[in-house]
């Protein structure tokens, strides 16, 4: 049986993370060399390079030449899990090593619709160290704003459910669940950035830009994830892409995928079928300044240290070639 965080815990290391009087992080140095020149927040997923976070942010800042970090877990624990000192500690780290936080990658409503039949994606176990249930799902979103705002970001990302066979019953009902959350993040300054997900109800840039039409508020943009988007078989740029209201992207995860006799499959950034030098070129001439950010995924060299820095290595490339460094 699967064993979720009680309520009384989960609450707990909320009121801890809230009764210690954190000051915000300083601003940091910008980053040197070629990453200064973007007009894009450069980042990588923590745990994209180890769940040891001062190791993650050693190669993030030191290796890598970045100035941004995103934060989903570390230590063998979600960030929703930390507690009160395993945060100072975190900000300890990341002061130590020149680095801010792009967005707290939080797993909000990755959970099942209640009244709806069961997802297929609905996992057996726990991705990522999180493992919520819907009805702590309010806490969850208190304490991912609450993290945000000691780790000095204005971002929070979301997902929209495990995704249904029809979700249109239900759709109306998510997108008022969105909209309210939204509104939440807004009175406490914070974005709240919709994740297009294969495993949830918002998968591709089609359907992402019906929710952006349907929940209006400033507060509720997108995380464009062109690699979850392709392993579904849109072509994501141009097409997906195009869909996309440009000023209600947010945030932009990059990896990407190629097709093989089972479907498709993580690749290491330029090993793919993304036209990612033709989306990097739009972002920027689209005029969008937020951050675009390695979630690795493949593992195809080994340790995840190895692939990410191997990944990175195709994201620069085509960075380079689309005039975004």
């Amino acid at each position: 049986m699967t064993s979720h965080p009680s309520r009384r815990d989960f609450l707990r290391s909320l009121s801890a993370l809230t009764a210690c009087s954190f000051v915000a992080l300083p601003a940091t140095a910008a980053p040197t060399g070629d990453l200064a020149k973007s007009p894009f927040r450069i980042s990588v997923i923590n745990d994209e390079v180890s769940q040891d976070f001062e190791r993650a942010c050693e190669i993030t800042s030191r290796r890598f030449g970045m100035g941004w970090i995103e934060l989903r877990g570390m230590w063998n624990k979600n960030v929703m899990n930390l507690d009160a000192n395993e945060v100072a500690e975190a900000r300890r780290i990341l002061e130590k090593y020149n680095l801010r936080v792009t967005d707290i990658a939080s797993p909000l409503f990755k959970v099942d619709w209640p009244g709806a039949p069961k997802s297929k994606f609905s996992p057996s176990h726990d991705q990522f160290h999180a493992d919520f249930t819907f009805d702590q799902q309010n806490e969850v979103l208190e304490k991912s704003l609450e993290l945000a705002k000691t780790f000095s970001t204005d971002r929070v990302r979301c997902f929209d459910f495990w995704r249904l066979d029809d979700p249109k019953p239900h759709r109306q009902a998510i997108n008022e669940k969105l909209r309210d959350a939204a509104e939440k993040a807004a009175k406490k300054g914070i974005v709240l950035l919709l994740e297009n997900e294969p495993s949830c109800n918002t998968a591709t840039g089609a359907e992402a830009a019906e929710v952006l039409r349907a929940v209006r508020t400033p507060a509720f943009m997108l995380n464009w994830d062109p690699g979850n988007a392709a392993s579904l078989g849109e072509k994501v740029y141009p097409d997906g892409y195009a869909a996309l209201p440009k000023d209600r992207i947010g945030h932009c995860h990059c990896k990407d995928v190629v097709k093989n006799d089972h479907g498709y499959e993580w690749a290491a950034m330029g090993q793919g079928l993304i036209d990612w030098v033709g989306q990097f070129k739009a972002l920027k001439s689209d005029g969008y300044h937020h951050a675009v950010s390695l979630e690795t995924h493949w593992r195809g060299a080994g340790s995840a240290e190895d692939s990410t820095i191997q990944s990175w290595a195709g994201m620069k490339d085509e960075l380079q070639k689309a005039g975004a460094l």
